[in-house]
């Protein structure tokens, strides 16, 4: 089964993890950071559970439909999504445990002191069929 690892700007958990923003790292430690996920990615290649990876810009907005004619709406006010997901993976794995254990690992990437960052990561499952209403 397919599942999202979705990374949050979110941080970890203070007082165990206080880290500022990525652009304000050393670029060694931006670098190491980077790195430990393209490790990550090739053991997963190995095993057959990676699917796909990409890191997002922090640029983005939020758009809707506003009606026939009229453009479209953009950014409200709502949380944005630029504002909290940094990037994401997928992977295929047997279970949902298997995917909760990978996102705690790939939660241990380093941050701005070179330690862990503990940080926050969503695991969503993909649907895998078709909803149908029954009545």
């Amino acid at each position: 089964m397919k599942y999202l690892l979705l990374k949050h700007y979110r941080g970890g958990p203070s007082p165990v993890v206080d880290y500022p923003p990525m652009d304000q790292w050393k670029p060694e430690r931006v670098d190491a950071h980077v790195q430990y996920m393209r490790d990550f990615a090739a053991r997963l290649e190995e095993t057959g559970e990676f699917v796909d990876e990409r890191a997002l810009a922090p640029g983005g907005t939020f758009v809707r439909y506003d009606g026939e004619g009229r453009p479209p709406v953009t950014d409200g006010p709502f949380a944005e999504t630029k504002d909290l997901i940094a990037g994401w993976m997928i992977i295929d794995v047997e279970s949902w445990d298997r995917a909760v254990e990978l996102a705690g690992e790939l939660s241990a990437a380093p941050g701005a002191d070179g330690e862990p960052i503990y940080e926050w990561l969503e695991v969503r499952p993909f649907l895998s069929e078709s909803l149908t209403v029954t009545e």
